[in-house]
């Protein structure tokens, strides 16, 4: 085919856009674009091993390289197995564009084969734009706005190409008649900041409060330097949501780190004890650990307005830049001389830190997770970039890894699905082949969708300046968030038959891949095996067996919000439930609690 077609127009507009690489497989409903790929030679094209890993790759390229990910499949199944994938771009608000085919348009409509309304189907996850083209002249115009939609909006966007559409001749640029929209690509930031009497009434709620804390989310990337100062200004303590992790030094004697059910003590008392709260770049869902509503005056600033007062009551709410408006801020609000609440939030850090290193030091059969997760702090790379799945992964990360400055680490936090890690940590190397990558993973989600996932590493390493990727899997044989789910929540036994998982080589997987593999179950050699991993001459699984019955305990909690752990274990037969009981036991008296027998 040498004729140019649409599908060389929508190659063409992808590369206009700044595209670099396009995750997706292919299917005979995609085939024109596959073969418009193919001839224009750009942008690459990455095939994941199924649909959903192919979105989630184009979610972890929007966070880890910025711009908008892109994903491509063809109609039917292909298009359902993107859900989850835009879900994810959709709920943690990063722009995605998916490229979907569909049947012939002279056969829609006849229940044809692989025939869904795909418009329907994106029609919640890609609210903001979906899109089926019916004529060669629209699809500059629909790629121009899915894009532009999907970096306005921070959202997934969809655009829908029939077989025939794909394959008929391009139209001509140069049509000039009514009821043909002339489009053009490319979209520049906006400066956006409050207007300064609403500056000037967060400044003075700010200020009349004694006892002030900040909570830092995605949002505030870009504004690390002008939110430290301010918390220096006002004496204030600071917390980060799952999402803002990364965002600032952890060592700042006053970060308390994560808030939430998977966050730290000091960040629990931090907000039990805070009466003002600045909320900047932050829409995390864990509203029972905030300070209780009327108990303490919130300022908000949000990029987006509609995110403003959605989780906390907020007196003066703030739609702007966080960098610029936190900067404006910094030009209203005086310094405060009295130091005391700081020197509580300090004593409550030092607390926590020292509850943290005797949690993780703690015996486990064979090995404490917490133990394998901290090991890895001081020994990531300053050039890394970190991908977490879903699972009790998550509460070791977030408590006991500690990110060097510009370390960027993502995970699916709002949608938590499951089988984000290996996808997202591929997107990172894609993006930046000479820079590290360590992925840590438990062994439901390795088992989901990261062992598919790993065929991909070993097909690409070698085509990396750095070949450095290590994969960490947690080896439980537990779906273990789930199991303590259970018992915390509804006070229920452990469901053997729904939470044991089957065992599985993960290391000698690895080595049959042509990969390196470790198996680690003594906790004294944990160190030695991420020192290891990281100097390996290619990718590198690590086999970490650890203990399911190590507890994912909600910090600082009364008795009665953790009594459901105690009667699902006590309904429990076997050595893993007494076992758990005494961590259990263990970890609360380490928070200063004696729970009852």
């Amino acid at each position: 085919m040498t004729d140019r077609t649409v599908s060389d127009l929508v190659v063409e507009r992808l590369t206009a856009w700044g595209v670099d690489r396009v995750f997706g497989y292919s299917g005979d409903g995609i085939d024109a674009v596959m073969g418009a790929l193919r001839r224009a030679g750009k942008p690459e094209f990455v095939q994941a091993r199924h649909e959903e890993a192919a979105a989630f790759m184009a979610v972890g390229h929007a966070k880890y390289a910025g711009g908008a990910g892109v994903c491509l499949s063809t109609q039917g199944p292909g298009a359902v197995h993107l859900l989850n994938g835009l879900y994810d771009a959709k709920l943690d608000g990063k722009p995605v564009v998916a490229i979907v085919g569909q049947q012939a348009s002279t056969v829609l409509g006849s229940a044809y084969q692989q025939e869904i309304d795909l418009v329907r189907l994106f029609g919640d996850v890609c609210a903001q734009f979906v899109q089926a083209a019916h004529t060669p002249e629209q699809l500059p115009m629909l790629v121009d706005r899915a894009f532009r939609t999907a970096l306005a909006t921070r959202s997934p966007t969809c655009v829908i190409l029939p077989h025939d559409v794909q394959t008929a001749p391009a139209p001509d640029p140069e049509t000039h008649r009514h009821g043909v929209m002339m489009t053009s690509p490319g979209l520049r930031p906006a400066r956006i900041v409050p207007h300064e009497e609403d500056l000037r009434a967060a400044a003075e709620v700010l200020a009349a409060g004694e006892r002030v804390a900040i909570m830092v989310g995605q949002g505030a990337y870009g504004a690390a330097d002008e939110i430290v100062e301010l918390a220096d200004r006002l004496g204030a303590g600071i917390t980060t949501s799952l999402l803002g992790k990364p965002v600032l030094d952890e060592g700042l004697p006053f970060h308390t780190g994560v808030m939430g059910h998977l966050g730290t003590t000091a960040s629990a008392e931090l907000m039990r004890g805070c009466d003002t709260l600045l909320l900047v770049g932050t829409n995390d869902p864990w509203t029972e650990f905030y300070p209780a509503p009327g108990q303490a005056r919130a300022v908000q600033i949000d990029i987006d307005g509609r995110q403003l007062g959605v989780r906390y009551p907020v007196e003066v709410p703030l739609v702007g830049d966080a960098a610029e408006t936190v900067r404006a801020l910094l030009a209203m609000v005086p310094p405060r001389t009295d130091r005391s609440w700081r020197d509580r939030v300090e004593g409550w850090v030092r607390r926590w830190h020292e509850l943290a290193q005797a949690r993780a030091a703690a015996p486990a059969e064979p090995m404490n997770p917490q133990h394998v997760v901290r090991t890895l702090t001081g020994q990531v790379p300053a050039r890394a970039r970190i991908a977490v799945d879903v699972g009790s992964v998550v509460y070791w990360y977030a408590r006991h890894l500690r990110l060097p400055q510009g370390v960027p680490a993502h995970l699916s936090s709002t949608l938590a699905s499951m089988g984000c890690g290996l996808p997202y940590g591929l997107a990172a190397k894609l993006s930046a082949p000479d820079r590290p990558v360590l992925v840590l993973t438990g062994d439901g989600a390795m088992q989901m969708t990261g062992l598919a996932e790993l065929v991909t590493v070993a097909a690409r390493w070698r085509d990396w300046a750095d070949p450095h990727f290590v994969i960490c899997v947690l080896n439980n044989r537990d779906l273990g968030e789930v199991s303590w789910e259970q018992r915390e929540m509804e006070g229920e036994p452990r469901f053997a038959t729904s939470q044991q998982l089957p065992e599985v080589p993960y290391a000698d997987y690895a080595e049959l891949l042509g990969l390196r593999g470790l198996r680690v179950s003594d906790p004294g050699e944990m160190a030695a095996a991420w020192e290891t991993a990281l100097t390996a001459d290619r990718p590198v699984v690590i086999d970490a067996v650890v203990d399911p019955a190590v507890p994912l305990l909600p910090p600082a909690q009364p008795y009665e919000k953790v009594q459901g752990m105690y009667a699902g274990l006590a309904a429990e037969d076997g050595d893993l439930a007494r076992r758990a009981e005494a961590y259990l036991r263990r970890e609360r008296a380490g928070e200063g609690y004696d729970d009852p027998a």
